[in-house]
């Protein structure tokens, strides 16, 4: 059976993404006249919230922003896409984090600089219990990783969900895997010791993960769980911007694992499945906002 209108915390990073679409990269010392750019409040967990709120979903970001100007207009961005933010570095004068992006007009592929989490070092909030136990699951995206670990030993205790983007192996990430329901990683995660897709489907089941899988792109989806696996295809687009389909991906796989009642193989294989097609949705036009717009 499925429930209602499903609550998501999503732990981890938020920046501004400044996304400018071109003909080609620069080379040094090269000037560009880029054809559209989009300015937005970015970031996996920042994404995937977008994503949740979007398909129905009451998100929750817990993040580092602050009060520099740039930092206020990153969370004006999300409120008005109807995400809430607990921002635990609400006194900071710094700006935040920004992501400067070039996305190659002909092929979608994307190129990003950006400082990430470094300047901020998250300590859990007094109020973090309240917050896990109001979702249905938490997300975490790896960044700020010693408040991904309190939150998912407190999802753990308190019986919510819990799922894990993971686009790069982090120091870290293995004290959080132990605490993990759901792990979907892209191609680009590589755990200690491992090269293939089915390589870090084995580490993460070794490490407690029940359910994990491998995103590639327009390749399927490579899944594994306790009693089955197998694979997703994704659906053909003609890609206009890879930038942040991941995080929809997440976004939208958060949605429909808080929405079962249990976790199954059938069920994350089928969660998998429309998350893919969210995925592909937003993919196929320029930005990260475009696709909401679109339906």
């Amino acid at each position: 059976m499925e429930r209602g209108r499903p609550a998501g915390l999503f732990v981890g990073l938020c920046t501004l993404d400044v996304v400018q679409l071109v003909d080609h990269a620069p080379g040094p010392n090269e000037k560009l006249t880029a054809r559209d750019q989009v300015i937005a409040a970015g970031g996996p967990a920042a994404n995937a919230a977008v994503a949740f709120s979007h398909l129905g979903g009451t998100a929750t970001l817990l993040t580092a922003i602050g009060r520099h100007p740039l930092g206020v207009g990153v969370a004006a961005d999300l409120n008005a896409l109807g995400v809430t933010v607990s921002d635990l570095a609400a006194g900071s004068t710094r700006p935040p984090a920004v992501s400067s992006v070039l996305v190659t007009a002909s092929t979608g592929e994307r190129a990003v600089a950006s400082t990430n989490a470094t300047a901020h070092r998250l300590a859990p909030p007094d109020d973090l219990d309240a917050l896990v136990a109001a979702c249905d699951l938490v997300e975490f995206d790896g960044h700020h990783m010693e408040l991904a670990v309190a939150a998912a030993r407190l999802a753990r205790a308190a019986g919510r969900k819990t799922l894990f983007d993971g686009g790069s192996w982090k120091p870290g990430t293995e004290e959080l895997l132990p605490l993990l329901d759901v792990a979907v990683c892209s191609a680009d995660f590589h755990p200690p010791g491992t090269r293939t897709p089915a390589d870090t489907l084995r580490f993460l089941r070794e490490h407690g993960v029940l359910r994990s899988a491998v995103s590639r792109g327009a390749e399927p989806i490579l899944w594994a769980g306790p009693d089955a696996e197998g694979v997703v295809e994704v659906p053909a687009v003609e890609v206009a911007d890879t930038l942040g389909a991941g995080d929809v991906l997440h976004g939208a796989l958060a949605h429909h694992l808080a929405l079962q009642d249990r976790l199954t193989s059938t069920g994350f294989a089928e969660a998998l499945r429309t998350a893919a097609a969210v995925a592909s949705r937003a993919s196929a036009s320029f930005g990260t906002r475009a696709w909401l717009r679109e339906g």
